[in-house]
């Protein structure tokens, strides 16, 4: 019936039956790639999943517009909604409505995850909240993964958004920079995490600090730290109850995290006790209207303590690594001219941190026919604001080592013979048209005998 949008991998069509015009409409997922493997992953595991909250699977197969093309496509229950945060910035709802929301949300991941399956790319972008009566659809599958799947993504982190990445997976390059040989493993832990991200953004407007060792807001994680931007903080109209619930999903350690269907009967509970105050709007509506999609609180300022050591979280873990809850100020921390992987996440907030995989987002996207197909984001291509740990640098003159490495960003870059849609497998970013990996420096040969030779992680 109609085009509603494209992503990486696929454009999306609201749809009905050729030979059943009155019926009910579908959303159509077409591949743009011959024998896209994703395809064939995500209909697997959406035929998995049953649970109201997850737009059913209603087909599946393949278009063949000539006999040697072959380009999957997927055909789902259609939600007439908009994606979460434009409804919040619409309906503006209630402590309560967001309990119960993030609960239905949490069920749906709880039936992702005894499925065998992982979602990898939880944010509000993904949640669709339907016109009707405001029930909320996790979406966009296309990322996700389950038990015996093939693995398509090679080193480092599989598809995600930047801005919702958890702290173990952060955690998972070494100081050295050198990318394991085998690619980060999420698990249930990182889905929640990720809801955590969603939940903190819907009520306080913005991302919470990225957890990420090398960023400059790292020392936010720090346990005496923690307790100055909890969402009640940001957002004192937000309830203890669901402060202490996005607390729980932000927290450092992936087992204080709980399971899905552990942190939906707390969000249930809470929903259900919640006093009067529950039923107060999160926000007035006249709050200062940035740039994003969401209305931003204001700030204090609040001065840095010394800079911590690179890894703050080990000594967060000893202690329980727990958020603290506190009521308070408003919290804005000085930034340096450089900008973090936060306010990078920030700059991108039209696009909710990145586009991943096909994205069922493109229901409620415009489609924009004069945009070029370079400006299409594959997977995994938010180019770093600075050098990764171990990253080669130029040198004075602003070159590098490699005949086939270029500089940008303050670090050495690979170009690879890979197609752009492709990129983000590889592990690499764009720029100016193709494809690039970070320069790591070849390691040395080994010049002492096995019994002394370092063999930690």
């Amino acid at each position: 019936m109609e085009l509603r949008g494209r992503g990486s991998y696929g454009v999306v069509f609201r749809a009905v039956p050729d030979e059943a015009p009155e019926a009910d409409a579908v959303a159509l997922k077409l591949a743009l790639h011959l024998e896209d493997a994703r395809f064939a992953r995500e209909a697997e595991l959406l035929s998995r999943i049953r649970h109201p909250a997850v737009p059913r699977l209603l087909d599946h197969g393949h278009w063949q517009p000539r006999q040697t093309l072959s380009f999957p496509w997927l055909a789902m229950e259609w939600v007439d909604g908009i994606s979460l945060y434009e409804w919040a910035l619409a309906q503006r709802p209630s402590s309560r409505q967001v309990l119960q929301l993030l609960a239905r949300l949490a069920r749906a991941l709880d039936a992702t995850h005894s499925a065998g399956g992982l979602h990898r790319d939880v944010k509000g972008d993904n949640v669709l909240v339907r016109h009707s009566d405001a029930q909320p659809f996790l979406t966009d599958f296309g990322s996700g993964h389950y038990v015996g799947a093939a693995t398509l993504t090679g080193p480092a982190f599989p598809p995600g958004t930047l801005a919702y990445r958890s702290p173990e997976a952060w955690r998972f390059i070494p100081r050295s920079g050198k990318i394991p040989a085998i690619p980060y493993s999420p698990r249930p832990a990182d889905d929640l995490f990720a809801l955590g991200v969603t939940a903190y953004r819907l009520i306080t407007g913005k991302y919470p600090p990225v957890p990420n060792p090398e960023d400059e807001e790292a020392w936010l994680w720090l346990p005496e730290e923690l307790a100055r931007w909890t969402a009640r903080v940001c957002n004192a109209r937000c309830v203890p109850a669901l402060s202490a619930v996005v607390s729980r999903m932000l927290s450092l350690r992936p087992e204080a995290r709980g399971s899905a269907r552990e942190v939906a009967e707390v969000l249930e509970q809470a929903a259900r006790r919640a006093g009067r105050e529950a039923d107060v709007p999160l926000f007035t509506g006249e709050e200062p209207r940035p740039a994003g999609l969401f209305p931003r609180p204001q700030h204090v300022t609040v001065q840095r303590p010394p800079r911590p050591p690179r890894w703050p979280w080990l000594a967060a873990a000893g202690l329980g690594g727990a958020l603290a809850l506190s009521a308070g100020g408003l919290l804005s921390v000085s930034r340096s001219a450089a900008p973090t992987t936060s306010q990078l996440a920030e700059q991108e907030e039209s696009r909710d941190g990145g586009t991943v995989a096909v994205g069922d987002t493109a229901l409620t996207a415009r489609v924009e026919p004069e945009r070029a197909p370079s400006e299409w984001s594959p997977i995994a291509v938010d180019q770093p604001p600075k050098p990764l740990p171990g990253q080669q640098r130029p040198d004075a003159g602003g070159r590098c080592p490699g005949k086939m490495q270029v500089a940008f960003n303050g670090g050495c870059w690979t170009k690879q013979p890979v197609d752009l849609k492709d990129c983000g497998e590889w592990g690499g970013v764009e720029y100016r048209g193709a494809c690039y990996t970070p320069a790591m420096p070849q390691p040395r040969p080994a010049t002492s005998g096995p019994a002394e030779r370092d063999n930690s992680p």
